[in-house]
């Protein structure tokens, strides 16, 4: 027997399918139910890639004396967080307003119209370490819902009215304090293991960035310092590439081991702008950089493509055994045994010095994970990884989340069309447009749909940082390729984002006030949580408003939007409050400041236009140049003489002598064209 999830959009609701508890989707059905049984709602989240969402699921949902309990006392609704981060977001308000901690699987109970009155995350099968049992906690709940109403209804008025608040914009400042901001970064900097704050550590591409945007020294060494230890570290896939979602302790050795799509998109930006900034001269961090970037790169194309072209939503952390066992990490991990079935005695010792593989083990079971040491012979370590993936793929390989998420795509169409103009690889233009064209097919009934699976768009709306996102990286392949229609997509997405998330105050809300209809007759995603999540800090990926930021300045530059300038400017400055509270949660808000200053002292962003001969190649080498050293904020634009749907930019511009021209210009202002890298460098930081 299968409950309602068997057909659901999402990979996590499907593996809930054939539970014994009696799942509904997040839908308008789902609270009527409950209304008309006058019975609470159990509410899960989680997704797919969780770990402790699988150990609840195995240890509770698919026991049938738990599932009978809950199926008697509650409608069971079952989210997807990754789609549905609205309602995954006021609800972690409500979990972490009542125990002060957050975190998956969230376990939430509500009255019939969606008021929380008690949450948790994880609740093992019997009491254990002071938690009660999750069946206790049901049945204490049922019973207070029964003989205790009136406390359970006052509880829920007292959260709502509480979370309702949590919601908005921090205070701008009178003034940004640049000094005081990266004094407070340096303050959180780990000195010994390069990163911010304490285990568990996670990347923050974000605030890299913001580091990477001056080139000054002091910033410039906290960027280095953290791009080169997370490279090194455990937290890498050094066979396969990319990086897993955080490391459980300070010194990145031991991941959490999924491998989310955002985190690598997001990486791979930070890796390609980390090795513009490193100086040539320093070719040891330069090449391992690009190693970086290039395996990111790797790892998107060989385990996250879809049929479709779009990129899956992330690797999960477990995996079986050669008994069939599921263990997390064991995919990853390494013993000096395993090492010399795979390699032979004199190489297993070998890698066991330059991956720190130890007896002991650095994991767990005398297993290590593999982290890189020193700088070793680039030629023998290549062969050796060759020979230890293939080992590996005779491992039972951890299941694929494959719904295809639109922000989380724009991120990778992003990075790569800008690690294609860097490093000189058009094939990654071509994995940037094909995850473009699947992305567009979420657009539908002139709205953007937040996720697909399978090709099957689902009903669940987009969300800010889905129009953001989106929008960037279908401007910034526009502006490598030349291809207006990109450009014409992405001023579409945001014309629609200021109709649906707009602020009073001039930011943006994460998500639209109204539910999407359903798709192909398929069920509408409905209700609206109790409050409209909006959040101004960058948690994993940029907040919603600092997406749409970023578009609207790309895309007004490119589209020769002024209103779209003005329009980020707004936003912009309800993120002030959050940059000067906390920066490192706010690296996008940071970045964009710290380019805004450079404005000021006249260096505004600029728009380089490369006019292509008649039968260009895929990527021009003055282009690749201009990615290379172009300042922050700088729109780049390729294209062949005569290009049309980019404002003027081509206007009278000819290709001057057969050879790719540059045109660089600051607002009204532009400089001398230029066909020579040198000449280039000269206009593209030639202040006003």
């Amino acid at each position: 027997m299968t409950n309602r999830l068997d057909g659901a959009s999402s990979p996590y609701l499907r593996q809930h399918a054939d539970n014994p508890v009696d799942w509904w989707p997040w839908s308008a059905e789902a609270f009527d139910e409950a209304r008309r049984r006058d019975v609470p709602v159990l509410l899960s989240v989680g997704y797919a890639a969780c770990h402790w969402c699988h150990v609840m699921a195995h240890e509770s949902f698919e026991d049938a004396a738990a599932a009978a309990l809950v199926n008697e006392h509650f409608v069971a609704i079952k989210v997807d967080r990754e789609e549905r981060p609205d309602v995954d977001a006021v609800y972690m308000k409500a979990t972490q307003a009542l125990t002060g901690q957050g975190g998956w699987p969230m376990t939430v109970f509500l009255t019939p119209d969606g008021r929380p009155f008690f949450a948790g995350t994880y609740y093992p099968p019997q009491p254990a370490g002071g938690m009660p049992s999750f069946t206790q906690v049901v049945t204490a709940l049922a019973e207070a819902w029964t003989t205790r109403r009136d406390e359970v209804l006052t509880s829920a008025d007292a959260i709502v009215a509480h979370v309702s608040n949590e919601f908005g914009a921090l205070p701008a400042p009178e003034r940004i304090d640049l000094a005081a901001l990266h004094e407070k970064l340096s303050a959180d900097f780990d000195a010994v293991h390069g990163g911010f704050g304490r285990a568990p550590k996670f990347p923050t591409p974000g605030v890299l960035d913001a580091l990477l945007v001056t080139g000054e020294p002091a910033s410039l060494d906290l960027a280095q310092r953290t791009l080169e230890a997370m490279a090194r570290g455990g937290i890498h896939d050094q066979l396969g590439g990319g990086f897993h979602r955080y490391s459980v302790d300070a010194g990145w050795v031991v991941p959490h081991f999924e491998k989310m799509l955002y985190d690598n998109a997001l990486l791979l930006g930070s890796y390609t702008r980390g090795w513009c900034r490193t100086a040539d001269h320093d070719q040891g961090l330069r090449q391992l950089f690009e190693r970086a970037a290039r395996g990111i790169v790797g790892f998107l194309a060989d385990d996250l493509q879809l049929d479709g072209g779009g990129f899956a939503a992330s690797l999960d952390a477990d995996s079986a055994d050669i008994t069939g066992t599921v263990h997390e990490g064991i995919y990853y991990a390494w013993s000096p045994a395993l090492l010399a079935d795979a390699l032979g005695e004199a190489d297993a010792d070998w890698a066991c010095g330059v991956f720190h593989v130890t007896e002991r083990g650095t994991f767990e079971h005398g297993l290590s994970t593999l982290q890189l040491r020193g700088t070793p012979d680039r030629g023998r370590l290549d062969g050796v990884i060759e020979r230890l993936r293939a080992a590996r793929s005779t491992r039972f390989v951890p299941a694929r989340d494959d719904k295809l998420v639109a922000a989380w795509n724009g991120f990778a169409i992003d990075s790569l069309v800008n690690a294609a103009l860097v490093f000189g690889e058009p094939a990654w233009l071509d994995l940037a447009r094909a995850a473009a064209e699947a992305s567009w097919g979420q657009w539908s009934a002139d709205r953007l749909r937040r996720t697909s699976l399978d090709g099957h768009v689902g009903d669940s709306p987009a969300m800010a940082e889905d129009h953001g996102a989106l929008a960037l990286g279908f401007a910034r392949l526009a502006g490598a390729t030349g291809d207006a229609r990109w450009l014409d997509r992405a001023v579409l997405l945001l014309e629609r984002a200021l109709e649906l998330f707009t602020a009073p105050d001039g930011g943006f809300f994460d998500a639209p006030d109204e539910p999407a209809a359903a798709v192909d007759g398929g069920e509408a995603q409905g209700p609206q949580p109790f409050a409209r999540a909006r959040d101004t800090s960058d948690n994993p990926t940029p907040s919603g408003t600092a997406c749409l930021v970023a578009a609207l300045r790309l895309v007004g530059l490119l589209a020769d939007r002024a209103d779209f300038g003005a329009r980020a400017d707004a936003a912009a400055a309800t993120l002030h409050g959050m940059v000067e509270a906390a920066p490192r949660f706010a690296g996008w808000a940071f970045a964009d400041i710290l380019i805004a200053d450079q404005a000021a002292n006249r260096l505004a962003p600029a728009v380089a236009v490369l006019v292509t001969p008649d039968d260009p190649s895929p990527i021009e080498e003055l282009a690749s140049a201009a990615a290379r050293m172009a300042p922050a904020g700088t729109a780049l634009l390729a294209g062949p003489v005569g290009t049309g749907g980019f404002a003027h930019h081509f206007d009278d511009r000819e290709a001057r002598d057969g050879a790719t021209t540059a045109y660089v210009c600051r607002g009204t202002v532009c400089f001398e064209p230029a066909t020579e890298v040198k000449a280039l460098r000269k206009a593209l930081w030639q202040r006003l």
